[in-house]
């Protein structure tokens, strides 16, 4: 078993993921500098890790939290294309800057592999099916600094034999998503709380939507890789925002009411990725169909997602 260093661990994707490497046996370190992470999502789990409050833009703080471990699962950014647009030089500064002090440090420390959560923002510009051989386009400087970490990896693997592999999240949803402002969650939460949903453009746009769990799954198994590269994470199958809204109406059981915007500056108009390459090198694929997720989500939502604790859903994954 490894000792997983897991930068923004007590995030939405971080949440779930320190679970699930407890429960493969892994010994978990978790850094967070709880600008947006919660402390109460790791509650259930704080006597099992060892938790720091730790900046990625602090190298010296991040080498100690590097000491002794095997890998490190670099989660901490700056997240999405809206807070990038209106605050761009943090959005360098935590995903471009904090990118390399998480790689230098790693090097440093001598640890081996090096997982990045990168997205699929990198080819915002692309003509869907989003493949690992398209050229990187990025409408935003999110998708830029994103560019710039697979870059890096890439880099580093080369120069100092670290095993770097870049995931390109597709729209991942799922519990623990209390602070985010992603589709699903903004979706669910305003839906149960009796608002009209708010759809940024007319609601033709497509995304690709993916429940944590699977993400969780893919990050795990990228640790036992003895070579790097780049991956999509993604179910392929491409979802209307219309279709989503009236989806989530139903499992609200609420009327459906949209409040439409305009569209936003940088959001691709289609995204849906090829996950085949996933599936050949980690012998993944996406698990979770979207109603069943919605579903989980919302039941997380409405049990535990005030106190940050694991739903106690019981619907089963198909």
């Amino acid at each position: 078993m490894a000792t997983v260093l897991v930068t923004g661990g007590a995030g939405f994707v971080g949440a779930t993921l320190v679970r699930v490497l407890l429960q493969g046996g892994h010994s978990v370190r978790v850094i967070d500098d709880f600008t947006t992470g919660q402390r109460d999502y790791l509650a259930e789990v704080r006597d099992d890790i060892d938790l720091r409050k730790t900046d990625v833009r602090d190298l010296v703080p991040l080498r100690q939290a590097c000491e002794g471990m095997d890998a490190v699962v670099h989660l901490a950014a700056q997240s999405g294309v809206p807070p990038s647009i209106e605050d761009p030089q943090r959005d360098f500064e935590v995903n471009v800057r904090g990118t390399f002090n998480v790689l230098e440090a790693a090097r440093l420390e001598g640890a081996g592999r090096v997982v990045f959560a990168s997205s699929g923002a990198v080819l915002a510009g692309a003509e869907p099916p989003l493949r690992e051989d398209l050229v990187p386009d990025p409408l935003a400087p999110y998708g830029a600094s994103k560019g710039y970490g697979e870059s890096l990896l890439r880099a580093f693997e080369s120069a100092f034999g670290i095993v770097g592999v870049a995931l390109r999240f597709s729209n991942v949803y799922g519990p623990f998503c209390r602070h985010k402002g992603s589709v699903i969650a903004a979706f669910l939460q305003r839906a149960l709380a009796g608002e009209p949903v708010i759809v940024d453009g007319d609601g033709h746009q497509t995304r690709d939507l993916i429940y944590v769990t699977d993400i969780a799954r893919a990050i795990v198994r990228c640790l036992d890789l003895d070579q790097g590269g780049v991956l999509h994470l993604s179910t392929g199958v491409e979802t209307s925002v219309e279709e989503l809204v009236a989806l989530i109406a139903e499992i609200a059981e609420v009327p459906r009411a949209v409040e439409h915007r305009p569209a936003r500056v940088g959001d691709p108009v289609r995204n849906y990725a090829d996950p085949a390459r996933a599936h050949e090198r980690l012998g993944w694929h996406a698990e979770v169909a979207l109603r069943d997720g919605v579903r989980q989500t919302k039941e997380w939502l409405e049990t535990d997602g005030s106190r940050g604790r694991v739903g106690r859903s019981r619907t089963r994954a198909r």
